[in-house]
């Protein structure tokens, strides 16, 4: 797998391959590879679409990625959940295709398909055999410049996200306790403490209007990257996306609103009764965005604390004290600061306060006293390992890249991974633990059976 330690080559410019094709600016990154370098292509169209090209022939498939830079926080209050809604109905008709025939056609061809919405972006992949790169880049400019916004597609989506919600939050006990969490710790006025999926009466004002104005705002080139690995050759892969973008006008895109963390001087703290069989707790810290030079630290410090059965949380609650059946971390790589989160699901009868003062002690043990050589090692490691695995398959390499190129604005960022780990030293996991965990800063959210519920 790729060693991560890619080389700018000068650019130049390439001239059109078809008529009215916008002038395209191509940048080459090397990288070293296990079977020899490889090269991957950077371009960028005239009307602002971005390329990232990675051959890879080993097998005769490829992973198409379109990336569009909308998420959750681009959104207004009172309008929350568009992003999400707005993938839904990417699904729907267009001025060329009939509801339901952009999957019965890739379907047809072999293609796993799907697509995401979060924080800062919107995605969409498929994965298809090698030879259908043409059929993929005419139905994505396709649904990109045609969608059928309507009041039926409108409404019939709406009711779709409505039903998504309930099941994944108002009737899940997860969901409560995570949208909860980033509501106490964001507040309302702030983007990353509503949900992705909106809230239920923000996805039930949605108008006709407002989604005529998000898809002229937000699809268009000027906002998207198109991601492409796999069994393709670059020459005939960027004459298909002239082909079929190179006519899409640019669009001017939207203003970015800088985000600061929220940071308190006391702890919020809140207990909620639900219908779950054990108590629960979440736990969240201030983090550090995508391009923080601490969040490969970070990353780090998590997985001394919560990565495998000898990592120092997971030992302390559910291999030594018996207190917990679950204890996982998560670091977030966002664009502006997400949250550090800690989640601890108890034995049934439990506390979680009993949890929680072993999570304070060991915690502290970090802030005063920093990892160990050998847990640094391992840490960094196992998340090296972890990465690399991962680029094997080339969807999720699409997905690496697609998230580095949205969310740090440059796909190199997912390159440097591994080596950024590999640099990160005891003091670097020391100095974050100190700065995430200060006191008073911590957001803690309370999972409660309802006994009643359990009678």
């Amino acid at each position: 797998m790729a060693s991560i330690a890619p080389e700018e080559a000068p650019a130049s410019w390439l001239k059109p391959l078809n008529e009215g094709a916008s002038e395209t600016e191509q940048i080459e990154h090397v990288l070293t590879h296990e079977h020899g370098p490889a090269l991957i292509h950077q371009f960028r169209m005239g009307n602002g679409l971005d390329i990232v090209l990675w051959p890879d022939h080993r097998a005769p498939v490829f992973s198409y990625h379109t990336w569009v830079g909308v998420g959750s926080r681009h959104e207004e209050k009172g309008r929350t959940g568009m992003a999400h809604l707005f993938e839904h109905m990417m699904f729907k008709a267009t001025a060329h295709t009939k509801e339901g025939e952009f999957d019965r056609v890739m379907e047809a061809h072999g293609a796993q398909t799907n697509a995401a919405t979060w924080v800062d972006w919107t995605y969409y992949r498929e994965k298809l055999p090698a030879g259908n790169l043409e059929l993929v880049c005419r139905l994505e400019a396709d649904r990109m410049e045609h969608l059928v916004v309507d009041a039926e597609q409108l409404e019939s989506e709406r009711e779709v996200v409505i039903n998504e919600r309930l099941l994944r939050v108002d009737n899940d006990p997860d969901g409560q306790l995570y949208e909860r969490l980033y509501s106490e710790a964001y507040g309302a006025e702030h983007p990353y403490g509503w949900p992705t999926i909106g809230w239920m009466e923000d996805i039930r004002a949605i108008t006709l209007e407002d989604c005529v104005a998000f898809y002229d705002r937000y699809y268009a080139p000027s906002s998207a990257t198109v991601v492409l690995v796999g069994d393709v050759e670059p020459s005939e892969a960027l004459r298909l996306i002239q082909q079929y973008y190179g006519h899409l006008p640019a669009r001017e895109t939207a203003q970015e609103r800088a985000l600061e963390p929220p940071l308190r001087d006391e702890e919020v703290r809140v207990e909620m009764t639900l219908p779950i069989t054990s108590e629960m707790g979440l736990y969240a810290w201030p983090a550090y965005g995508v391009l923080h030079p601490d969040h490969a630290a970070m990353e780090v410090l998590d997985e001394i604390l919560t990565g495998g059965i000898s990592s120092r949380l997971y030992h302390a609650l559910v291999v030594d004290s018996e207190l917990a059946t679950q204890i996982s971390g998560w670091t977030p790589s966002w664009k502006y600061p997400g949250l550090y989160e800690l989640s601890v699901t108890m034995r049934p009868g439990v506390a979680v306060l009993e949890a929680e003062r072993r999570i304070d002690a060991v915690l502290a043990d970090m802030c005063s006293q920093g990892p160990t050589d050998r847990e640094l090692l391992k840490a960094s490691a196992c998340l090296e390992a972890d990465l690399l695995r991962g680029l094997s398959d080339t969807n999720n390499r699409a997905r690496e890249l697609g998230d580095a190129a949205t969310s740090a604005g440059d796909f190199r960022w997912a390159l440097g991974r591994a080596a950024a780990l590999r640099e990160v030293q005891v003091a670097d996991v020391h100095r974050v633990a100190r700065d995430l965990f200060q006191p008073g800063r911590r957001t803690v959210i309370i999972g409660q059976p309802d006994r009643e519920d359990a009678s």
